[in-house]
């Protein structure tokens, strides 16, 4: 079968799980007001003048994004997907005047497949995994107020009804342990490591009881998290923090789409762990001083966060008996990461389940 082929003028052509040619994206953006068959844009801000020129942005290394004119970004999806949650969730944050993200511009599909996402550039950003780790080794913990007010304006947000999401806040009835005791089994079974598997099994028990509260159905408010919201997702660029990739959890299949604003926290308490794990393993930090910046922040991280949803009115959304689970189930999650795409990183949440227990 021929590698499908989308042509967006006599000389640019896309092919899927290629690189980018030079001169696509320039060329999408020309045809965004106007795109021939069979693309369709969903246009969410008008576009601001871009000038001419183009450069690869080399650290995304899952699909392919580049910078047009130090003006915008294209990113391109190296698998189209039919199920992006990503466009919804950027016209609805738009909508709503949630500022804290690069400012969306447009969304590029053929059919019903998201190929292509046009965003502000944002000037000298840097990713949590080289800013917050810098703050680790310096003991800076300032940050973790600010991060933790931003997540919770961006839940707050999430919450705010819009014509994308007219009815953003749902009550579920649910029992959220079935992914995360499949998440444990399969961690116990795909940790190769002769030492770590023997820790892991050793203290099956322990996480197993950790979860058990996910059993346990009650009813929570659920809404359209993030879904993948950890420090690489937080860019600290010339003017703030901005929160990036809105597309979902790619070690996550069939996920529903509304879930508690506690799966999102648990995610970024659990990587201020990770960047403390780093910082030991990569830059010399004393180990008792990286578990004492990892608790201080995470404190202090949780306490703006949780008066943050007070000011907003929206106390309610965080149940806070599901933080410690999906906290442990994320811990899982790592370890099957790095069983099937990063194997060194594997030190990092083992690292922290040994500080943990």
């Amino acid at each position: 079968m021929d590698t499908p082929r989308w042509r967006l003028s006599a000389t640019a052509t896309l092919i899927p799980g290629r690189p980018i040619e030079p001169g696509l994206s320039e060329t999408l953006l020309r045809t965004l007001l106007d795109p021939p068959d069979p693309f369709v844009v969903r246009s969410m801000r008008p576009l601001p003048p871009i000038p001419a020129g183009e450069r690869v942005i080399p650290a995304d290394q899952t699909n392919h994004s580049v910078i047009v004119g130090e003006t915008v970004v294209v990113k391109w999806f190296a698998r189209p997907s039919d199920d992006s949650p990503a466009p919804e969730l950027f016209a609805h944050l738009a909508e709503v005047g949630f500022r804290a993200i690069a400012e969306p511009y447009a969304a590029v599909f053929c059919g019903d497949e998201l190929l292509a996402l046009v965003t502000a550039y944002l000037p000298e950003a840097r990713d949590g995994w080289e800013w917050c780790v810098d703050e680790a080794v310096s003991g800076g913990t300032a940050f973790a107020g600010e991060l933790g007010r931003m997540a919770a304006e961006l839940h707050v947000a999430l919450a705010t009804p819009s014509s994308v999401l007219p009815d953003p806040v749902r009550v579920a009835e649910a029992s959220w342990a079935g992914r995360a005791f499949e998440a444990l089994g399969e961690a116990l079974r795909v940790t190769e490591d002769a030492e770590d598997s023997a820790w892991l099994a050793a203290h099956e028990g322990d996480l197993r009881r950790e979860l058990a509260p996910l059993a346990v159905a009650g009813e929570t408010p659920v809404v359209r998290v993030h879904g993948d919201l950890h420090v690489g997702q937080v860019l600290r660029w010339r003017d703030g923090l901005a929160i990036v990739d809105f597309d979902g959890n790619p070690t996550v299949s069939g996920a529903l789409p509304y879930q508690p604003v506690a799966r999102d926290l648990a995610q970024l308490t659990t990587s201020l762990e990770h960047v403390a794990q780093v910082a030991v393993k990569r830059r010399g930090a004393d180990p008792q001083a990286m578990a004492a910046w990892s608790w201080m922040t995470r404190e202090a991280l949780e306490t703006a966060y949780v008066t943050k949803l007070a000011e907003a009115g929206q106390s309610e959304l965080l149940d806070r008996s599901l933080l410690r689970p999906f906290e442990i189930e994320q811990e899982c999650r790592e370890l099957l990461y790095a069983a099937h795409h990063l194997p060194r990183w594997r030190y990092a949440p083992m690292g922290v389940l040994r500080t943990w227990f």
